[in-house]
């Protein structure tokens, strides 16, 4: 770049701007392959640039190793893309990339497309099949990105970014499908050749050592890694983790889970998130549970919980404790720590409608230990509760109403929920409008409220004309739960309407 005049950072914002403006003047005038070269020039200039200066403005312009590397796989990618010149595909999946904000997590950091067809090599990174595979099948045998060599050239079908890719191109009008041009049916036939040799490849033995030997690489940069490392590591880890209960145990058999509550505490607000996630992923398999309740991660997790460094870390700290707490022994557990339950009704007040709603399964998951009601309800939950339920924006009236209705169990929780004056007209409108299991918790609020309170409660119900008509449907139609329950609700009423009337 040196040779054409660019040393210092100002000469590559030069260019970069000079670019920009050339590009909107040939937009007008028709010339789409020029934009596209220009496009393509700009994007070369601006990644060499991100790389000459990444760790800051350096005037002398020289290249690191890794800089190197980099600019070597770019140019790499550039010259596929004119390869094939005359291809109509190649063209205008240049022109998509250049005209479509693609976020920069669902590019190839190769080809700088969409990744359709995304996988993780050995070294951790991410790649689109066609590219990272034309880029081994040439010679290649390191990382693009990291410039390490590949222990292995398994290519890992990445499973859950290819289904959020799908989910965004969807969103945007994008095909997910390669496009299909009229001279690259070699690329084609190579695709579909591989996509059939992948299928159930997480069934297949070669495959599980594969995710073996590349969960215990990143362990290892998880360790010993710096920050940067780490945070690539963590964000590896939590993908692989979201792909399936074989990976989950692969990645638990190999070590990552101690290493993983070491780094909930970190600083970095990245490596928190990447690593909360990737402990709530794992924790979807049942003997991870154990594993990870072994390796004393409650109390990072609340702490993760109370005051992460961002609210998803702070939501999906709430999602493994409730996913946890399934466990009876785990449910006790977290109940000890002091600050789980409150960390959660904190959340349950500040979180986002997905935060509430993980605080709230979690909430009713360690309601069911006994012992855990109190301490529920002495944070305050009942009044939040009880306010969420026609919260529309929130919307968790369902999982609100489960944890009234176990609260119910505990008499302090009980005497929170009766002195609750707006609870029970609400409770009547959820009869008539709320959802299956809206309806059965509703009529387990109000059948509590009434073998409690008796008179008060049951005047209450008869003063509304829609609550009769509503139990009375119920008891015809509802499921089997609501029949029974509301069965036993109108003949708690009918009982109290034969009895002598007080004043209230």
């Amino acid at each position: 770049m040196s040779s054409i005049g660019l040393i210092t950072l100002s000469d590559y914002v030069e260019e970069i701007s000079k670019l920009e403006v050339e590009a909107q003047n040939q937009a007008g005038t028709g010339g789409l392959i020029v934009v596209s070269n220009i496009n393509n020039l700009m994007l070369l200039v601006s990644y060499t640039k991100s790389m000459v200066f990444r760790n800051g403005d350096k005037s002398d312009g020289k290249y690191s190793d890794e800089s190197k590397s980099s600019l070597s796989m770019f140019l790499y990618s550039k010259s596929k893309v004119y390869d094939n010149d005359s291809s109509s595909s190649s063209f205008s999946q240049s022109m998509m990339s250049s005209t479509i904000n693609i976020p920069d997590e669902f590019r190839c950091p190769i080809s700088l497309d969409l990744m359709r067809d995304p996988v993780i090599v050995s070294s951790g990174h991410t790649y689109d099949r066609i590219s990272i595979a034309e880029w081994i099948n040439s010679g290649h045998h390191t990382c693009p990105k990291s410039g390490q060599r590949l222990i292995h050239t398994a290519l890992i079908p990445n499973y859950a970014l290819k289904s959020l890719v799908h989910q965004w191109c969807n969103e945007n009008n994008v095909s997910a499908n390669e496009p299909k041009g009229n001279n690259n049916g070699g690329s084609s036939s190579k695709r579909h050749k591989n996509e059939n040799a992948i299928d159930h490849i997480s069934a297949n033995k070669a495959s599980k050592d594969a995710v073996k030997m590349t969960a215990e690489f990143l362990v290892g940069k998880l360790a010993t890694g710096s920050t940067d490392i780490q945070r690539q590591s963590a964000y590896e880890i939590r993908l692989l983790a979201k792909t399936g209960m074989d990976n989950r145990r692969i990645i638990a058999e190999v070590g990552a889970i101690p290493f993983l509550v070491t780094l909930l505490v970190s600083k970095d607000s990245r490596i928190q998130e990447h690593v909360v996630t990737a402990l709530f992923n794992l924790s979807i398999y049942d003997n991870n549970k154990i594993l990870i309740m072994a390796a004393g991660a409650v109390d990072n997790i609340v702490e993760v919980l109370e005051s992460g460094k961002t609210m998803e870390a702070r939501e999906n700290a709430a999602a493994a404790i409730y996913s946890l707490s399934m466990l009876d022994d785990c449910k006790v557990q977290i109940g000890a720590s002091s600050k789980a339950i409150p960390a959660l009704v904190l959340l349950l007040k500040e979180g986002t409608p997905i935060g509430k709603r993980d605080a709230a399964i979690a909430l009713f998951n360690l309601a069911v230990y006994n012992p855990n009601k109190l301490s529920i309800v002495k944070s305050g939950a009942v009044t939040l509760l009880v306010e969420l339920l026609m919260d529309d924006k929130a919307g968790i009236t369902d999982d609100s109403l489960a944890v009234l209705a176990v609260l119910l169990g505990c008499s302090q929780g009980l005497e929170e929920i009766k002195n609750s004056k707006s609870l029970v007209p609400m409770l009547i409108d959820l009869l008539r409008f709320g959802s299956v299991k809206g309806k059965e918790n509703s009529i387990t609020v109000l059948l509590g409220l009434c073998k409690e309170e008796g008179e008060l409660v049951a005047r209450k119900l008869l003063a509304n004309p829609r609550s009769i008509p509503s139990l009375q449907s119920l008891a015809a139609d509802g499921s089997l739960r609501a029949r029974r329950k509301a069965d036993a609700l109108l003949r708690l009423l009918n009982r109290c309407c034969s009895q002598p009337q007080h004043s209230l």
